[in-house]
């Protein structure tokens, strides 16, 4: 039977049943993955105490990796990377290569698709897999996830984690419960026992401000969850609360999309975690420009315009501050979003921190073509004569690259990463 054959089969067997409580779902996580990809490539970082961060250097950057025995002298992804060098004196720090991250990630979606034409990629690393009509080629759920683990170590050299329900959410608690390199099964006949007693925390999307607010409750564990009752759960924690009430019943029937599909835009963001502090609102509004000629750009080749801009800043303790803005007219100028954005920064931050980080975020997008309600105070010449520079400056990126032409303000150091990690995809919300 031909590789194409097995992909119509897997998919038209699923959807001829429909029958959501007979689903065979993995959640395929690969191990520390920075770090894996790293000691393959070279093996003398095995066996040390190894993290992949920023620059050792200039004393900058955060965690993102780490080895077993980087874990066991206690450091923690997200640490910054001199109080990781306190912790472990002999600490070997590696500068990631995101281009090497996302060829791995490539290779192992090709393997995945072997099985189903259903992949689902949770950020570059993570990925749900309907194999339901699968099984009759392949074998059962256990026997598929065994056989994706061994070939991923055998052809690319890494491990992973594979957890197999017959629901996204607890496919993912499987994949989270034993690591690295092993398969773990959640049926429905081993649901109360194998999930139940685990923290309400290790369910997906269930963060530390909803935690805090089941455990006022004594709602601390998935079981409590599942048995309490669904008012207040609905109370407290709203439509939300319910979906990861589901979760923790096995009630979740989320379906897993196909290899290619893409969500809906919403919304358009960009962000970054600055190499040094930003201490001054020069430098903070040199970042919002480069940030927003890529926003500008993704609006561009999509064909939106943003109606509104969100400004989120953290500072350098950790501290957060966020705002929304709407605009007074739809625009995808670079130009046009970031000095809605400086604006918002200049009246809502109060500077008794230095910024680390930035994003910003375009909302209330709009086709290009649908109509515009402008206002008394819009200068249209002035938008017209921008967008026309915008498109002159769009054809000269997209024939000689990027920084082909550029703002002379973005020419020095403006304290952003080089290292290529914007091209990396971060998880965010799974298909429902």
């Amino acid at each position: 039977m031909s590789y194409y054959t097995v992909l119509l089969f897997g998919s038209q067997d699923l959807f001829e049943r429909g029958d959501s409580l007979n689903r065979t779902i993995l959640h395929v996580d690969m191990n520390s993955y920075y770090y894996s990809v790293e000691a393959m490539r070279n093996p003398e970082l095995r066996g040390k105490a190894v993290i992949v961060g920023g620059s050792a250097e200039e004393h900058h950057g955060i965690v993102l990796a780490k080895s077993e025995l980087a874990k066991r002298a206690g450091i923690k992804t997200g640490m910054v990377i001199w109080e990781a060098q306190l912790l472990c004196k002999d600490l070997i720090i590696v500068r990631p290569n995101y281009d090497q991250y996302l060829k791995y990630s490539r290779l192992a979606r090709a393997i995945y698709a072997r099985y189903t034409d259903l992949v689902e990629p949770f950020g570059m690393d993570e990925c749900w897999l309907d194999v339901t009509g699968s099984r009759r080629l392949f074998g059962d759920g256990p026997t598929i996830a065994e056989d994706i683990r061994e070939t991923v170590k055998r052809e690319l050299g890494l491990t992973v984690s594979v957890g197999v329900s017959f629901c996204k959410s607890l496919a993912k608690l499987g994949s989270d419960m034993r690591k690295p390199d092993a398969v773990t099964v959640i049926s429905r006949d081993d649901l109360q026992t194998k999930a139940w007693p685990a923290p309400v925390s290790d369910l997906l999307y269930c963060g530390p401000a909803t935690t805090a607010k089941l455990a006022r409750y004594g709602i601390k564990t998935i079981g409590a969850l599942a048995q309490a009752d669904s008012e207040l759960i609905r109370r407290t924690l709203g439509v939300n609360g319910l979906y990861l009430q589901s979760c923790a019943q096995g009630n979740e029937k989320t379906p897993v999309a196909e290899i290619g599909y893409v969500a809906p835009i919403k919304s358009v963001g960009h962000g970054i975690t600055c190499v040094s502090d930003l201490r001054n609102a020069e430098e903070v509004n040199k970042v919002i420009l480069a940030l927003s000629q890529d926003i500008g750009h993704r609006l561009r080749i999509n064909g939106l315009l943003a109606g509104a801009v969100h400004v989120y800043v953290r500072g350098h303790n950790l501290a957060y501050s966020h705002t929304w803005d709407n605009l007074d007219y739809g625009t995808q100028l670079p130009c046009e979003l970031a000095k809605a954005a400086f604006d918002i920064f200049r009246r809502c931050y109060d500077w008794r921190q230095p910024v680390r980080a930035i994003t910003i975020q375009a909302g209330k997008l709009t086709p290009v073509a649908a109509p515009q309600q402008t206002t008394l105070f819009m200068d249209a010449a002035k938008h017209g004569k921008l967008s026309k520079l915008q498109d002159t400056i769009e054809s000269v990126r997209s024939r000689f690259g990027k920084a082909a032409l550029t703002y002379a303000s973005l020419l020095g150091d403006i304290k952003m990463p080089d290292d290529g990690r914007d091209m990396v995809q971060m998880p965010g919300l799974m298909y429902r």
